[in-house]
């Protein structure tokens, strides 16, 4: 679901943002597609859009970002921008309408050029590239970077998604197969959510114990397929 906008902000006098396209839905979506560029009114179709669009640009991050990168600000709004460009006319900027989900107030909008400088200076300085040399240090990495952005939120929508393929492209710079976050759902996507939420007072704790399930869930896959792989592998030889 989309963040919803907070109506206290979308219309109050001369602080008026009513007008800016991002705070606008698509005519006939029954508001529940955001205004986009393709004319996509039903909620399936733009949800395959933007899933198709995903896979391709993942694939053109995880060949670009090396291992030994540092992520920076700019590259977050790159991935957003190379995400949904085609999408959306306000992919890649930050947005300037206030938003929140399950009555949860997301950062302010005029304090998110701010809190993004402080993300690279601070986690994504300390954490990438992330090449810690144990799994907790790792598993720290991922939690503080992932819970910043998602409560800094600073883009009007797929900060989650965005947040998670950040997650994934840190986890290859640890040589970790790539995150399976298909565990957060039901009740673990609850405490997923008050996990981010603990963050607002700098606590990471539940938010490491998030991807430390994820990381497991991770690593029991890959050995799964590995396994499945050799047993039906054809044996090579000579004749």
């Amino acid at each position: 679901m989309s963040p919803s906008i907070s109506p206290l902000i979308v219309r109050r006098d001369r602080y008026d943002v009513s007008g800016l396209v991002e705070a606008q839905f698509e005519p006939g979506s029954r508001s529940r597609v955001l205004r986009n560029l393709l004319g996509i009114a039903r909620k399936r179709e733009m949800d395959r859009a933007e899933a198709e669009a995903q896979l391709l640009a993942f694939d053109r991050f995880s060949s670009y970002f090396m291992a030994d990168h540092r992520f920076t600000a700019a590259d977050i709004v790159g991935m957003h921008r190379v995400w949904l460009g085609g999408i959306y006319q306000w992919a890649g900027k930050f947005r300037q309408v206030q938003v929140s989900k399950s009555g949860f107030l997301f950062a302010a909008p005029t304090q998110i050029p701010r809190l993004m400088a402080e993300l690279e200076t601070g986690p994504l300085r300390k954490h990438t590239p992330c090449l810690h040399a144990s799994r907790e240090r790792v598993i720290e990495g991922l939690a503080d970077v992932h819970v910043e952005l998602v409560l800094f939120h600073p883009f009007r929508d797929g900060n989650g998604r965005l947040a998670r393929m950040l997650a994934v492209l840190m986890g290859l710079q640890a040589a970790l197969p790539p995150l399976d976050f298909s565990g957060i759902k039901g009740r673990e996507r609850q405490v997923y959510f008050n996990a981010v939420r603990r963050g607002l007072d700098r606590d990471y704790q539940p938010m490491q114990q998030v991807f430390e399930k994820v990381i497991e869930k991770t690593l029991l896959g890959f050995r799964k397929r590995a396994a499945s792989s050799a047993r039906i592998s054809p044996r090579s030889g000579t004749a």
